[in-house]
C-alpha cells in the first residue's frame, strides 16, 4: 500500500508539472531524441555537447506573465544550459527516458525543494541554487581549506530587490519584491571558499579538485551579486576550459582559451566555485 501511495504521489507531481509547462514541439522532439541516444549514466558534459552551436539568448525564462516551467532547447543562456545538461544526466542515471520525466527533474533543479509555486519559488541566485540542490542531495560543492581554495566569498546579495525594474515579473508585480528580499537576507552572511582566478593557472593542482562536467560558477565583485556566469568544466590536454552558453560567441561553445585566460579578460570576475553533480 505504501509503495502504491508513493507511485500515486509521484504521478500526481509529474502531472502537475506537465500542466504548468511552456514548451514547443521542437523542444519536445529534441529532448526525446537526446534522451533516447544518451548512454546509461551519461554525464552532464556529454549532454551539454549535444547543444553546441545553439544560440545564446538572455532572459529565456522571462517569457510568461505567470510562472511556468520554461523548457527551451532552441535558445540557451548560461544557467539554462547547465540546468538542461544536469537534468538530462539525472534522467539517464535514474533510467527515466520520457520528456515528462525530464520536465519533472528540471522542476526539481530550478525551484525551491523542487516545488514550483510562483516566481519567488524559483532559485534566482546561483548560491541559493547550489544550497537548495545540496539539501536535496543532487549536487555538492567542492570545498577545502587547502590551496587552491584560498579565498572566501561572504554573500551579500541584493541586486534583485534593489533593481526590480530589471526583472519582468518584479516590475509587473512589486508585491513580489519583499519575498525576494527575504530570500536575499537568508543567504547573506554565508561564507564559502572559492578558487581565486590567479590560482586557476595551476592546472596540476586544479586536477585534484575539478573533474570533467563539474559546474563552474564564476564569482564576481559586482555589488549585490554572487555569481556572474556558469558553465561546465572541460579538460583538454591538461588545461581547464569552460563549456558555456557564451554571450561573446552568441552560442553554446567550448571556449578555445583556457579558463584562466577567460577569467583574466573579465575584470569583475574574481574566481570560481566548483559544484559536482552527485553520482551523475
Amino acid at each position: 500500500m505504501k509503495r502504491l501511495l508513493s507511485h500515486i504521489i509521484l504521478l500526481t507531481a509529474a502531472l502537475s508539472v506537465q500542466a504548468q509547462v511552456t514548451m514547443t514541439r521542437a523542444d519536445s522532439l529534441t529532448l526525446a531524441k537526446v534522451l533516447k541516444e544518451m548512454p546509461r549514466n551519461a554525464s552532464a558534459l556529454w549532454a551539454a555537447r549535444r547543444f553546441l552551436g545553439v544560440p545564446y539568448v538572455a532572459h529565456t525564462l522571462e517569457v510568461n506573465d505567470q510562472e511556468l516551467l520554461v523548457v527551451n532547447t532552441r535558445q540557451l543562456d548560461c544557467l539554462t544550459l547547465v540546468e538542461t545538461a544536469t537534468a538530462l544526466a539525472i534522467c539517464t542515471h535514474e533510467n527515466k527516458r520520457s520528456v515528462a520525466d525530464y520536465q519533472h527533474v528540471l522542476c526539481r533543479l530550478r525551484y525551491r525543494q523542487g516545488t514550483m509555486n510562483g516566481y519567488a519559488s524559483r532559485l534566482h541566485y546561483f548560491s541559493d541554487w547550489i544550497a537548495d540542490n545540496e539539501l536535496m542531495g543532487i549536487v555538492e560543492e567542492v570545498q577545502s581549506s587547502e590551496p587552491p581554495f584560498t579565498a572566501v566569498q561572504t554573500l551579500n546579495v541584493h541586486f534583485m530587490s534593489r533593481h526590480p525594474d530589471a526583472y519582468k515579473a518584479l516590475k509587473a508585480d512589486p508585491g513580489l519584491v519583499p519575498d525576494i528580499r527575504k530570500q536575499e537576507e537568508a543567504l547573506n552572511g554565508r561564507s564559502v571558499r572559492y578558487i581565486p582566478k590567479e590560482q586557476v593557472r595551476n592546472h596540476q593542482l586544479l586536477q585534484r579538485y575539478v573533474s570533467d562536467g563539474d559546474i563552474i560558477a564564476i564569482t564576481c565583485n559586482k555589488p549585490g551579486l554572487d555569481i556572474a556566469h556558469v558553465g561546465l568544466a572541460v579538460w583538454k590536454k591538461g588545461r581547464l576550459h569552460l563549456l558555456n552558453a557564451s554571450q561573446l560567441h552568441k552560442k553554446v561553445v567550448e571556449e578555445p582559451m583556457t579558463l584562466y585566460r577567460y577569467l583574466q579578460k573579465h575584470p569583475t570576475f574574481t574566481g570560481i566555485r566548483v559544484v559536482r553533480i552527485v553520482n551523475r
